[in-house]
């Protein structure tokens, strides 16, 4: 269907073509914490477009961030910040991951920030989505659940070895093999023996732990890894990691020649379906506005 960029450097640029559409858009925010911000805009635009769903999107940045990057006039130009739309109501909010997971969450500069727009969705946004680095910050901020740093770096693409049946949000998924995800990280979730009431995990992986978890009551979904990643998104990173000659295996369940040069592009079906699952609990949970 069809996906209209409020904003964003995509559009700013004339790289994304709005196309019209009805009345009936889902009303998406997604903070960009990804300094690979074009890359990261096209990436969600690109997997909301194969959806069934018109889906209207809005970027937003943390203001209190110190950009090493883009100009920070040039975000602020083109993104939204929370004051800019606090009194706006929407369906979903999703917040990437961020190259700072080997920091403490409280080291990370708009961390005061990510709390304080995590409270405001509990009663402006049906539901959040966290992926990578902000799922587990999200875990930390509503469960205080904890993260370690890992020996080897978590990297490739991880199948799910058991998923809860019952989750719409792997409908069309719980077939063994179907989930599959993208994973690129240096941490894991340190999980309690016994889980906050409202919490559970929805799938998981026996090599690295789970890879989507949900809390109803807090209105969030939380996703270990990167599904918006397009087809060679592991490579750029391994080959860029190389020339930086930092540590770098090869990333898993990836490459299907020893020249590196065939990708198994095996999850991009599984994205689109769980983004799709996504959105339709997103419809049967809507905010009123």
């Amino acid at each position: 269907m069809t996906v209209t960029a409020v904003n964003g450097l995509l559009k700013a640029e004339h790289q994304w073509r709005n196309q019209s559409q009805g009345d009936h858009s889902m009303r998406l925010l997604v903070l960009n914490l990804m300094p690979t911000k074009v890359t990261t805009e096209r990436q969600f635009l690109s997997n909301f477009a194969a959806l069934s769903t018109n889906v209207e999107v809005t970027f937003m940045y943390p203001k209190t961030h110190v950009f090493k990057g883009l100009p920070r006039a040039t975000v602020a130009d083109h993104y939204v910040s929370l004051d800019q739309v606090e009194d706006q109501y929407f369906d979903g909010l999703i917040i990437t991951g961020a190259p700072v997971e080997t920091l403490a969450f409280e080291d990370v500069d708009y961390w005061q920030e990510f709390g304080t727009i995590v409270d405001w969705a509990q009663t402006h946004v049906t539901q959040t989505l966290f992926e990578c680095w902000a799922a587990q910050a999200g875990l930390y901020y509503q469960f205080n659940i904890q993260k370690r740093t890992v020996g080897e770096k978590i990297f490739g693409i991880y199948t799910a070895d058991d998923v809860d049946l019952q989750s719409p949000l792997v409908s069309g998924l719980s077939a063994g093999g179907l989930l599959k995800m993208p994973q690129s990280r240096h941490t894991q979730l340190i999980l309690p023996t016994v889980l906050p009431q409202d919490l559970h995990v929805v799938a998981t992986n026996d090599e690295i732990g789970p890879l989507v978890l949900a809390a109803p009551q807090a209105k969030a979904v939380y996703v270990t890894g990167h599904p918006e990643y397009d087809t060679e998104t592991l490579a750029t990173e391994y080959f860029r990691d190389r020339r930086k000659r930092l540590p770098i295996q090869l990333p898993k369940h990836y490459f299907t020649t020893t020249d590196l040069q065939q990708i198994n592009d095996s999850w991009h079906q599984t994205s689109h379906q769980l983004y799709a699952n996504w959105l339709q609990t997103l419809t049967l949970t809507k905010v009123g506005y």
